[in-house]
């Protein structure tokens, strides 16, 4: 890619949970997206939890039956219509994602795919029902990558790391974020895996301007 190429390419600020049903629905879908309009992709993994205290969201499993029954009929409504397995009462779920949310950070700093990482951990969680809290399941994770899982994670551990997803965390409730996913590209802010037809749509009209 050319200093001008690189320099007009279409940049997304992804702001998602490491537990995220959602992002595991799009994320796919979503690197798919951003590889076919050539898009720089900064995954901003956050920690849901925090999130939802300081913009006023309610944890899973204190919301009302009402929600958390509709909720399972949505995830069996997208999972058909995508085709994607899903798990919908996982047994590691919830769990503590703080270190694998810090792994896809320390990973981003590398020249390792954070996206196809990303896509494995949710999956880990999402289907094959992993407990991602777990070191050693982080470790067969990111070894399936070929990569120095031993290093790799001993870096998600420096404490800089940690300090960095809590920055995310702090950031998104600025910029209006308040669940996971959410996609920043241009002016356009989108929340779920449901608005990335409107994010295509965004990516298509920036082709259209740097080629036009």
């Amino acid at each position: 890619m050319t200093p001008t190429a690189a320099k007009n390419r279409p940049v997304i600020d992804y702001f998602f949970s490491v537990l995220s049903d959602w992002a595991y629905m799009g994320g796919e879908r979503f690197e798919n997206l951003a590889r076919r309009y050539g898009a720089q992709i900064n995954y901003k993994p956050m920690k849901l939890a925090e999130l939802y205290a300081n913009t006023g969201g309610i944890v899973l499993q204190k919301r009302s039956k009402q929600r958390q029954d509709y909720r399972v009929v949505e995830l069996e409504r997208w999972r058909d219509h995508l085709g994607m397995p899903i798990t919908l009462h996982p047994r590691y779920y919830p769990t503590n994602d703080t270190l694998a949310a810090c792994v896809i950070i320390a990973a981003s700093k590398t020249k390792a795919d954070a996206g196809r990482l990303t896509n494995l951990i949710h999956r880990a969680v999402w289907v094959e029902e992993q407990d991602v809290a777990n070191e050693s399941t982080l470790e067969r994770i990111v070894s399936a990558l070929h990569l120095d899982a031993k290093n790799l994670i001993k870096a998600a551990r420096d404490p800089r790391i940690e300090e960095e997803l809590n920055r995310n965390t702090q950031e998104a409730a600025e910029r209006g974020v308040f669940g996971s996913p959410f996609y920043f590209f241009d002016s356009e802010v989108l929340w779920g895996q449901d608005r990335l037809d409107f994010l295509e749509a965004a990516l298509d009209r920036h082709s259209q301007k740097r080629h036009g």
